[in-house]
């Protein structure tokens, strides 16, 4: 994947028309779901050649998908009933086959993740020991039947509220509130699940263990210096929800159900959040991308299979960024624990990272290690051996989606006159400072400046006032087709945050949205994204639909929409 030019001319010619087949197809589809539709509405407007507005719900039943019929999750003894769209000649005009639309069925349907819910293709796996089974495993044909609500779903709660309690009813989980009682992760209180702000590491609540890593090394500075984290098994995402008032915006990450709901727990009290595994393929995120990585006892094996797990970090960690780590091999001195910390000190020595800072909370009785990844390739030159070696850049794959995890080191990358690498600009002057990758394609600083510009104003002049969204219920957003994060640039004073989507199939962009401070991911929208269903407010996507109907279904890329979607959500295309 690489910027191109191609991206110059989108923002030169706004309207791109597109296959008036695709239109009727779409308008058919969510009119026929408001048919059937028994919750708020969804709102889709379309600003590119013609407008429309239609404002189907989600479904609600009682029946959900069993591990039988996960990979075709349509019953045969389906009543009439749950049709939703059925064999019809109109459908046969539209060009897109015939097929009936059901309510997903099973036990486990109303959280029903396509690609993390195969369990066929998991039972077939030949092998569990690095975490395979929590990795994609994309079902084919994908799922056609549309995601229940839970009984008794509610409008979630609305933001700031909902970081500290949510509708028990729209997360029935209960296992997480028994299994961390003792550690104040969330609590069961009437209606509502509560979130006291605790974890396995900071027992005396997240905003106190904040606070005590700026005393550790002031030179952090919350919000200012460090502005992009990834928190790596992160439970409910305390870590990340308290850090937003840091003005810190954090990915946080966790295989789906190693404890249960957990992810589903911090996207339902609005905090960023995906379902993700260090297990062996890389992190769908770009090389040098994050400015801090932090692990509290997220069960992780850094040293296992060659030390590829750590490698993977230092792969996304910005060159000068900062590694925190508290776990007990920190602190604590049997056996095991003294084993595990002997392994980290070589491998971290062996990949060039230093020790900061290393310290002991006598109140929480827990400790942590501050790691700093060099800012030049000189101290891998230097090393006594080539033990990891040096990435070949030349046959060294420049996508992290479906690939390996590296068993090397990636060369640290340069300012564009050789110097070594310069940190970005402060906090919030970085968000619209040109980033030095930018310089390494042609034309790429006068598009980044249009993108600018023109989601601005776009912005301001008609998705805040001009479309009918009430943005105090909008929090959690996705653009699905984010370019260079405009969008989210140009509501970033808005009580909300935006996952940024680089799908694989056009410009590599997401290392200049990370530069700017922002958070994203790869994606190829031909699969269903790793999230649970109900998780998104609003989708957003601009210019993403003409080049996906040459290699998607567009049926079952709108039945994922709808997936991620929560009960009330808003699509912008």
């Amino acid at each position: 994947m690489a910027i191109t030019s191609s991206m110059k001319n989108l923002f030169k010619e706004r309207k791109i028309p597109f296959l008036f087949s695709f239109f009727l197809l779409l308008i058919f589809v969510t009119f026929i779901l408001i048919s059937y539709s028994q919750k708020s509405p969804v709102y889709i407007a379309t600003d590119i050649s013609q407008h429309h507005s239609v404002t189907p719900s989600l479904p609600t039943s009682s029946n959900p998908i069993n591990s039988q019929t996960q990979l075709n999750p349509i019953s045969n003894n389906s009543t009439p009933s749950e049709d939703v769209l059925s064999n019809d000649k109109e459908n046969d005009e539209l060009g897109v086959g015939n097929f009936d639309w059901k309510l997903c069925e099973g036990s486990v349907a109303v959280d029903y993740i396509p690609c993390l819910d195969n369990w066929e293709a998991i039972k077939a796996l030949k092998s569990r020991r690095h975490m395979e089974h929590r990795e994609r495993h994309c079902p084919d044909p994908s799922p056609r039947c549309l995601i229940p609500l839970p009984d008794g779903y509610k409008v979630p709660v609305p933001w700031p509220k909902s970081r500290d309690m949510i509708w028990y009813n729209n997360v029935p989980h209960p296992k997480l509130v028994e299994y961390k009682k003792d550690q104040n992760w969330v609590v069961k209180s009437g209606d509502y699940l509560v979130f006291p702000g605790g974890g396995t590491q900071f027992k005396d609540g997240g905003a106190n263990y904040i606070e005590s890593i700026q005393e550790t090394l002031p030179e952090i500075e919350w919000g200012k210096h460090i502005r992009v984290i990834l928190d790596v098994g992160c439970g409910v995402a305390s870590f990340g929800g308290y850090l937003l008032d840091k003005n810190v915006i954090t990915m946080s990450f966790a295989p789906k159900d190693e404890h249960e709901a957990q992810i589903q727990f911090a996207l339902e009290r609005g905090i960023p959040a995906t379902l993700s595994v260090i297990g062996t393929q890389k992190l769908t995120f770009p090389d040098n991308a994050y400015d801090m990585i932090h692990c509290a006892r997220c069960r992780v094996h850094w040293d296992g299979d060659g030390g590829k797990p750590l490698m993977e970090l230092n792969r996304i960690l910005r060159p000068g960024g900062f590694f925190i780590w508290s776990a007990t091999p920190v602190y604590r001195d049997d056996e095991r624990d003294a084993k595990v910390w002997k392994a980290m000190i070589a491998l971290t020595e062996a990949i060039c990272w230093k020790v900061v800072k290393k310290t002991f909370f006598d109140s929480a009785g827990i400790g942590l290690v501050i790691y700093q990844k060099p800012v030049s390739s000189s101290c891998y030159e230097n090393r006594r051996e080539n033990n990891p070696p040096l990435c070949d850049q030349n046959n060294r794959s420049n996508s992290s989606w479906y690939a390996s995890l590296d068993s090397c080191l990636v060369p640290l990358p340069t300012s564009s006159i050789g110097n070594t690498y310069e940190w970005p600009a402060p906090w919030p002057q970085r968000l619209n400072n040109k980033p030095e990758r930018l310089s390494q394609t042609t034309d790429a600083e006068d598009v980044f400046d249009e993108d600018t510009k023109h989601w601005a104003a776009l912005v301001s002049d008609v998705y805040l006032g001009g479309l009918a969204i009430n943005w105090l219920s909008v929090r959690n957003v996705m653009d699905m087709n984010a370019g260079y994060g405009g969008f989210a640039s140009a509501i970033i004073d808005r009580p909300l945050w935006v996952m940024n989507v680089v799908p694989i199939s056009g410009p590599d962009t997401l290392s200049i949205i990370f530069d700017r401070g922002l958070i994203g991911i790869y994606h190829d929208w031909c699969e269903s994204f790793n999230t649970y269903p109900r998780t998104y407010d609003l989708l957003h996507s601009s210019f993403l639909f003409g080049n996906l109907t040459q290699r998607c279904d567009v049926v079952e890329v709108v039945v994922e929409m709808m997936r991620r979607g929560g009960s009330s959500v808003r699509w912008i295309e």
